[in-house]
């Protein structure tokens, strides 16, 4: 199919874009910065710039089987002042209705149209069970919902198949509800939000992602889908499980007046009682590949296996000639090490690695990733320029192609950038229908004789995130072998 998608650039659409390649999709993208998308997105999704208008945006949707409207602004973090729910409201209510004229508008249509929501239609409701059949709650939030689904159920008319996904708290590496509650947690200051009682309707981001994918293709799925976990938890269990897999203590909580004094009317998203069920998932018999929250975390918190130490020596690796290590080899302090397994064969994931352009998609989006001048075809002795955020301030980085062995090996080395010494092969080798791709990096950090502090306090750690967001795509991606 070629899918068509609205907030691609965001935290879940991040991830529903590879999701959705691995399923042999072709992806359109329907983005307000072209540059930004293309940068986060990777080479192979088609760009449709909001700026070039709405007879565009019908054209692009007349050529697609298929639209995912995951278009909102966040809802917490502002208070929600008139002018605050005016932007919540256009941002989905207004985006959905030009969205849907636009279908209606197309020639031929789309067959289906999946377009967000969220468990906040049904209020706060205490320890009521609900699924898709309950009615909804009153506040503000719930009535938002309301609107965002009536200005989607409109494609009905137009004889689209509408399926609206009410989300709970999506859980995922690198964006999502973790980041604003991880820090407190590593520091062993966190704990349940409020009296703790409330229920918090959970999933892990690719459960969400691989149930948007099958919403796509199997015509059962019409109107509400509860995109949760089929595993309850309440805030005060939520926070004993992030504990847990953190191995630190959670048990200091956040006074429910503290967040309504920042946040206003907006802390009811943390505040309110959902005990929410994903009946028609379960019903039709999807298969959470993380049920339970122990599991989720274990897999987001302590996922993926990269091994970072002192530099081992190799022989003679470490010398010689700048593709088998050279002065990287002698003047590394640390090698990073990891090995991954790709449910692809070894053409069509070194075809993927050795493109410049999906450089982006595998970086973490708080790296704030752009590539700078136009992306060179990757051969031996090609330069890579591109900026990165790290920590408060945006680089400029600049990397040469050392080494090129087709279907086999790569190796870039830093010409300019936050390192005095960077030096990284990806090597690829088949395993039957598979590929094993081994990484291996030496590196030096800066800040000469406070490298060593340096490293443990933030290079090694921010290394190990990189490397596993970039896992998690892989996954996304090719499957998990």
């Amino acid at each position: 199919m070629r899918v068509l998608i609205t907030g691609a650039t965001g935290f879940i659409g991040r991830a529903l874009v590879p999701r959705l390649q691995r399923d042999g999709h072709a992806i359109v993208a329907w983005v307000r910065s072209e540059s930004r998308a293309r940068s986060l997105l990777g080479a192979d999704v088609d760009l449709v710039p909001a700026s070039r208008g709405y007879a565009v945006l019908v054209d692009a949707i007349g050529s697609v089987d298929a639209v995912v409207n995951l278009a909102g602004e966040a809802l917490i973090g502002r208070r929600w002042t008139p002018e605050r729910r005016r932007v919540l409201a256009e941002s989905r209510v207004g985006v959905t209705t030009d969205l849907v004229r636009a279908i209606a508008a197309a020639t031929p249509r789309p067959r289906v149209l999946v377009s967000g929501s969220a468990v906040g239609w049904y209020g706060d409701r205490g320890d009521e069970p609900l699924t898709e059949t309950s009615k909804p709650g009153g506040d503000f939030l719930a009535h938002l919902c309301r609107d965002w689904e009536n200005a989607a159920r409109a494609a009905d008319v137009s004889g689209v198949r509408v399926v609206l996904l009410r989300t709970g708290v999506v859980l995922g590496r690198n964006g999502g509800a973790l980041a604003q509650m991880l820090p407190p947690f590593k520091l062993g200051a966190g704990g349940p939000i409020g009296n703790g009682r409330q229920y918090l309707p959970w999933i892990h981001l690719h459960d969400l992602v691989s149930a948007v994918a099958v919403m796509i293709a199997d015509e059962r799925y019409r109107g509400p889908v509860n995109g949760v976990a089929p595993e309850e938890a309440t805030s005060r269990t939520f926070a004993a499980a992030l504990g847990r897999a953190l191995h630190r203590p959670a048990i200091l909580p956040t006074p429910a007046f503290a967040l309504r004094a920042l946040f206003g009317e907006a802390a009811t998203v943390l505040l309110a009682s959902q005990r929410v069920a994903p009946a028609v998932l379960t019903g039709q018999g999807f298969t959470f590949a993380f049920p339970t929250l122990d599991a989720a975390l274990a897999d987001i918190v302590g996922g993926g296996s990269i091994a970072i130490g002192p530099r081992t020596p190799a022989g003679p690796q470490t010398g010689g000639a700048a593709g088998s290590g050279g002065a990287a080899g002698t003047a590394a302090r640390y090698e990073l090490r990891t090995t991954t397994v790709v449910d692809a064969p070894l053409a069509e994931t070194f075809a993927f690695f050795s493109r410049a352009e999906n450089l982006g998609l595998i970086t973490p989006a708080t790296m704030q990733f752009t590539l700078t001048g136009a992306a060179q075809p990757i051969t031996e002795g090609a330069r890579m320029e591109y900026r990165v955020r790290v920590g408060p301030a945006t680089i400029r980085w600049r990397s040469r192609i050392a080494v090129w062995e087709p279907g086999r090996r790569f190796v870039d080395v830093q010409e300019v950038g936050p390192y005095r010494v960077w030096w990284h092969e990806h090597a690829f080798r088949a395993d039957g229908a598979r590929t094993v791709m081994e990484d291996r990096v030496l590196y030096a950090p800066p800040l000469g004789a406070l490298g060593r502090v340096a490293n443990r306090v933030f290079v090694a750690p921010a290394l190990t995130r990189i490397f596993q967001y970039r896992g998690d795509v892989i996954r996304l991606r090719f499957g998990a072998a």
